[in-house]
């Protein structure tokens, strides 16, 4: 199923004009194995304490919660370069080296090539349990400081550590901060960008009976001062080619449901409508998808929605995001809906 033969029409609030927009091939992109921050830092920091930064990636933080440089490299696997945590390994010189880079190495000590055996440092392991350290999150903001061992557990939850691109047509491995990632999305992907939380979109396609295995759209929105991923495409559902949309919130699960959002497709006087709370962009477009967490139209209903004589797709697919808002006297969550 081609890309370009798939036409999306946008509409912002109170326009409900039809403006037909081809959406095109994207260039392919460089896979980048990057990490981007656009939060901004503290300019007095950097300046008076240059010399005594740690940059990461570019991103510079505070000396005064960077963990001590010579500790930490104590604790560095020379292998992964990854925390070492017990079992911490060492060869007969005094070498350390993890349990997880003892097996890759095939017992020899990569420093100085002697046989490993099963020799535990154990100065090293009580040295670790005595520390505390900040969360490796912490230029992006994360305040908090835990013990060594508790660390790990805590940044793989860690509601600072940066997101994943939710672009779905691609294996993109770009990670960032929500506002890089906007840019990343409208400059890299070329993606349609819409302020508003009301939405009329019609998706046209000349030959509907070729469905592959995924033909997909994203389209992003801009209210209540957040970011929304609207995805619609088709695809196999086991034998039965489906069309499915839903919305992603960029930002944390927790936030998004703070959100509710509805979506309706219809036509010759029917209709399907879905409503539901977006779901975050931690959790994969895949993921979001295969669940069935959207509105569904099978392909049969489409084609009735689009009338005619059937051998054209045109679905238009309406719909808007609102905010919950909790009332105090009567303890319910009220709608809160963009002006």
């Amino acid at each position: 199923m081609e890309l370009d033969s798939i036409e999306c029409v946008s509409s912002m609030d109170g326009l409900m004009e039809e403006d037909e927009i081809s959406h095109h091939h994207h260039p392919p992109l460089l896979h980048h194995h990057q990490f981007a921050s656009s939060k901004p830092h503290n300019n007095a920091i950097n300046n008076n304490n240059a010399a005594n930064t740690n940059g990461i990636n570019g991103i510079v933080g505070p000396t005064a919660i960077a963990p001590a440089t010579s500790v930490h490299e104590l604790l560095e696997c020379p292998v992964c370069t990854n925390s070492m945590y017990p079992p911490i390994h060492q060869c007969h010189n005094g070498h350390t080296l993890c349990s997880t880079c003892k097996t890759r190495v095939h017992n020899r000590c990569p420093t100085c090539r002697q046989e490993l055996g099963d020799i535990r440092c154990l100065a090293l392991e009580k040295v670790a349990e005595s520390l505390e350290l900040p969360c490796k999150y912490y230029h992006l903001g994360c305040p908090e400081i835990f013990p060594y061992y508790s660390k790990l557990k805590h940044e793989v939850m860690c509601t600072f550590r940066p997101y994943n691109c939710p672009y779905a047509g691609s294996d993109c491995s770009v990670v960032g901060d929500i506002p890089y990632l906007v840019a990343h999305l409208r400059d890299d992907h070329k993606v349609d960008m819409h302020t508003g939380c009301t939405f009329n979109h019609r998706y046209v396609k000349s030959n509907p009976r070729e469905v592959e295995n995924a033909t997909w759209m994203l389209t992003v929105f801009h209210c209540f001062g957040q970011y929304f991923c609207l995805h619609f495409e088709a695809y196999q559902l086991g034998t039965a080619p489906v069309y499915m949309a839903f919305l992603r919130f960029m930002g944390d699960e927790t936030e998004a449901r703070s959100y509710s959002y509805s979506l309706e497709v219809g036509g010759n006087g029917r209709k399907l409508s879905w409503e539901g709370t977006p779901r975050s962009i931690r959790d994969c477009h895949r993921k979001v998808r295969d669940s069935h967490d959207g509105l569904i139209i099978q392909r049969n209903m489409a084609l009735f929605f689009s009338g005619g004589d059937r051998k054209e797709l045109k679905l238009r697919v309406t719909g808007r995001i609102w905010k919950e808002q909790q009332n105090p006297d009567a303890g319910a969550c009220i709608p809160n809906l963009c002006s």
